[in-house]
């Protein structure tokens, strides 16, 4: 086989399988959500094309706010194509995280896509640390954004006075979560330790913004204490 051409044909199948997504093939395609799957395929069934509308392009999911009244204060919401039809076969993902003061988006990682992170309200830390276990931390005011490179381990905190709210793109239309889960950590020490660890938030120097009070683990804390 000529040499160049065995070249050419590597090159072309690494840039494939490097894809977050495979390319659509039609110009549209809306998740079919109201049949049951019965066959598994590597993304989702599409509507019959006589009947989508542009209210499949739509989605008010990410309007309202998540419930943070509970630990780790904070609320995800991600928007997939199994939840919006339109961004079946387009290769991307939506969500809304909101914080309140104190919250925290507990580290985690997506092991099929990338994500950029827009700041929409409040002041965030976030950041993301490499497989040579190297932390990159960036304070974020609204509408600075960060990106967060594919499977790697990341966070946020709020470490402003106000509830803050952030919108991330993910290219991939299912992303996947893998999360460290609260349950692993038992003891609220660890916990302290954890955020401390991750954020320093007086090293950035930033008079708009406070250092870390850690007031609600504290009270967790102490509650646990006294138990």
């Amino acid at each position: 086989m000529n040499s160049s051409l065995f070249l050419y044909i590597i090159c072309f199948t690494c840039i494939g399988i490097c894809r977050a997504d495979f390319d659509n093939l039609q110009d549209i395609c809306p998740t079919d959500t109201t049949k049951k799957q019965t066959i598994f395929i590597n993304g989702l069934p599409c509507k019959s094309p006589d009947r989508i509308f542009a209210s499949d392009f739509k989605s008010t999911k990410l309007r309202d706010a998540g419930d943070t009244d509970k630990f780790p204060y904070s609320s995800l919401t991600l928007v997939t194509a199994a939840d919006f039809p339109g961004l079946n076969t387009l290769g991307l993902s939506i969500a809304r995280t909101d914080l309140d003061v104190d919250g925290m988006v507990m580290p985690h990682t997506h092991p099929r896509a990338s994500e950029m992170l827009f700041v929409f309200k409040g002041v965030v830390v976030a950041g993301f640390v490499d497989t040579n276990r190297k932390l990159f931390q960036v304070m974020l005011k609204a509408g600075e954004v960060c990106v967060f490179p594919r499977g790697l381990l990341h966070f946020g905190f709020n470490v402003g006075y106000e509830f803050a709210t952030v919108f991330s793109v993910l290219n991939s239309q299912n992303p996947g979560v893998v999360s460290i889960s609260d349950a692993a950590f038992s003891d609220f020490d660890t916990i302290d330790d954890l955020v401390r660890k991750f954020i320093s938030v007086s090293a950035l120097d930033d008079k708009s913004i406070r250092n870390v009070t850690l007031s609600r683990f504290n009270k967790l804390k102490i509650m646990k204490h006294h138990i």
